[in-house]
């Protein structure tokens, strides 16, 4: 007797369809638990996506670069400054329909485009929001340090390596000096 034949006498046997019956059930049982289960959040959704202010960016900002620059051996206290070019921009969906309009006289042809572009809207706690595909940081204008140890050439040189580095800037945009 081979597997097939094994398994059709015993899903035939009264024994073998009590058990199909049970994990039916069972496995019914569990579906419908699961609606009663609480939904992950790993996806975030419009109403939980948390953005900053950039007023909230240049203070996150602020704090970090002084944090860093304080370990800087030589650096000592420090207070930082970081201005900004633009603030924070969002970039939102949108639904684009194009017209276009084509007609045909015995002796001219003539012919108008247009289009037009709607945000998507969703529903959030807050009312209907456009929905954000992208939000895009500031780019920081400049960023001024002020450091007991910004008199000395190799402390100066550390800190503005630091910022460049920390903000992807230009050595231009970086002042750095001595604290009174």
């Amino acid at each position: 007797m081979n597997i097939s034949e094994q398994l059709s006498a015993i899903i035939k046997s009264d024994r073998g369809r009590k058990i199909i019956i049970a994990a039916g059930i069972t496995g019914i049982i569990l579906i419908a638990l699961s609606s009663l289960l609480p939904k992950s959040k790993s996806q975030p959704t419009a109403a939980t996506v948390q953005t900053l202010t950039a007023e909230e960016f240049i203070t996150q900002t602020e704090q970090r670069l002084c944090e860093i620059i304080s370990g800087i051996d030589g650096a000592g206290i420090c207070r930082v400054m970081v201005t900004l070019e633009n603030g924070i921009e969002y970039v939102y969906a949108s639904q684009q329909k194009i017209n276009s309009d084509h007609q045909q006289e015995s002796d001219r042809v003539s012919q108008r485009d247009g289009s037009e572009s709607n945000v998507i809207l969703v529903d959030t706690a807050n009312g209907r929001q456009g929905l954000i595909v992208t939000e895009l940081q500031p780019t920081v204008r400049g960023v001024v340090v002020v450091c007991e140890g910004g008199d000395n050439a190799d402390v100066k040189q550390r800190v503005t390596d630091t910022v460049k580095t920390a903000l992807n800037i230009t050595a231009r945009r970086v002042c750095v000096t001595k604290s009174a």
